[in-house]
């Protein structure tokens, strides 16, 4: 019986490697991946059968009633907001209180990583409706992005053409949000810092709070290929699994990707135990919950969402 051929879009994280290079192979199905600069759109192509997703535009797409999609509770893009938030180098701001209203910029209003972020805000008490929220991509023309979601914006937030790193540096913004780091951030000459002076221990300090480190993009797969496969969610998943586990057995081996891996590594495992990023319903509920509610919270989503809607079939 001939092998169905599945074809997913991600962008090409490290624990995807051994799947990226065939290491890794599933038993059931043929599978074609394609790595992606971008987070794909996944229903906008209709080649793919799959791909990364972002976890915000998937939660609202199925709380608006919108199943074209099967999310699986595979987070191949996760990670600490603290050190998203980024100010100039000779600021004097240096907590989230300080930040009451300020001038941010910010990559997308909807993003899952800047709701986290927002988020991060309201629970130390920021009213975000009194923040003057600029959104804009970090280098000016950036394209390929939706950075406003379909919902109409809040009265203070506005859009820029503008690089909101620049704006930062020219004394326009107090501070930014974003996930990837100005590339003049790696130099001795970075006009920008992180807000907060340590942000490991911030973050430390959060996921002792919360148990749990925010996911941002998750593995989604049409519905029609679940339908027509309804053992697909269970392989794909199981698949990215064991991607992850060789991949860490390997940097643990091969640790000089950077000169201290392998004491991140060690610490890594004596915080979170085994797996820092685990896939699985029951192992996201916690956070699936608390996204869900800051996505209400934050006006992005019109309704509360029952967390138990993410991941229905």
């Amino acid at each position: 019986m001939t092998k169905p051929r599945i074809r997913l879009a991600l962008r090409d994280w490290d624990h995807l490697v051994p799947v990226t290079t065939g290491t890794v192979r599933p038993a059931a199905f043929e599978l074609e991946l394609e790595s992606r600069s971008i987070t794909p759109d996944v229903l906008s192509e209709p080649e793919l059968d799959g791909g990364e997703t972002s976890f915000s535009r998937y939660v609202l797409g199925r709380a608006a009633g919108d199943d074209r999609l099967v999310g699986l509770p595979v987070f191949v893009m996760r990670g600490f907001r603290h050190r998203c938030v980024l100010v100039r180098r000779d600021s004097d701001l240096h907590g989230l209180t300080d930040l009451k209203g300020a001038r941010i910029g910010l990559t997308g209003w909807p993003d899952s990583g800047n709701t986290w972020t927002r988020a991060l805000f309201r629970a130390a008490g920021v009213d975000l409706g009194g923040v003057e929220w600029t959104v804009g991509g970090l280098v000016a023309g950036e394209q390929g992005k939706d950075r406003v979601g379909p919902a109409p914006l809040p009265g203070n937030v506005g859009v820029t053409d503008a690089s909101i790193a620049e704006e930062l540096a020219a004394g326009r913004l107090d501070a930014i949000l974003t996930p990837f780091m100005p590339a003049e951030f790696f130099t001795s000459e970075s006009r920008f810092r992180h807000l907060f002076a340590d942000h490991p221990a911030a973050e430390l300090a959060y996921f002792h709070q919360t148990g749990f480190v925010p996911g941002i993009h998750l593995v989604t797969l049409k519905r029609e290929v679940v339908e027509r496969h309804p053992w697909i969610t269970g392989a794909v998943q199981e698949l990215f699994e064991e991607s992850k586990r060789l991949w860490l057995s390997r940097r643990r081996l091969l640790a000089d990707t950077v000169p201290w891996l392998l004491a991140d590594l060690s610490r890594t495992q004596q915080v979170f135990g085994d797996d820092w990023m685990p896939y699985g319903t029951a192992a996201n509920a916690a956070m699936t919950a608390a996204f869900c509610e800051e996505l209400h919270a934050q006006g992005i989503a019109p309704r509360a969402i029952d967390p138990e809607e993410v991941f229905a079939s």
